[in-house]
């Protein structure tokens, strides 16, 4: 039998400006350990633009959570969230500030998609994974932290938390 080695990760957050950033650092670190350093700045562009299309249009919550998959010589990137309205490609004009983040993707990607999932949707990308390493598993889910003392609540929801687990 040949296995194929593989390698996951999943962030549960929600899609507010102050957690987008975080997701990018999540999603950079481990490409970084999974060494594939090369994929970082279109992994975190891509990641952004999803984040932000669910942000901004995603009801009745910004609730998604992001899931890293890598397979062979392949990286998908999806963002799953509860809305069940699939986005479409919007002809933005030059002198737009919005609407191109689904162009952008299909730009940056080998190939992109989306597919409607239980009571919400998906829209994924991959891109070209040239190394491979053995299995590994991470799991990040969102939490809420005590707020600082001096800061009674926070707006921007619970921050997201790493745990791993080494699968093999």
């Amino acid at each position: 039998m040949i296995r194929q080695p593989s390698r996951h990760c999943t962030v549960e957050l929600q899609a507010v400006p102050a957690r987008i950033g975080h997701v990018r650092r999540i999603v950079s670190a481990q490409l970084r350990y999974w060494r594939l350093d090369a994929l970082i700045d279109p992994a975190a562009l891509g990641v952004t633009e999803l984040l932000a299309n669910v942000h901004r249009h995603a009801r009745p919550s910004k609730q998604c959570t992001v899931e890293l998959c890598v397979l062979l010589d392949q990286l998908t990137v999806s963002v799953h969230d509860e809305d069940p309205r699939l986005p479409r490609i919007r002809v933005a004009d030059s002198w737009d500030t919005c609407g191109r983040g689904l162009a952008l993707i299909a730009a940056l990607s080998e190939s992109w998609g989306m597919r409607p999932d239980g009571s919400g949707k998906v829209v994924w990308f991959t891109l070209p994974a040239l190394t491979t390493a053995p299995e590994e598993v991470c799991t990040v889910r969102g939490f809420r932290e005590p707020p600082p003392r001096d800061d009674p609540g926070t707006a921007a929801g619970p921050r997201p938390r790493i745990r791993g687990t080494r699968v093999g």
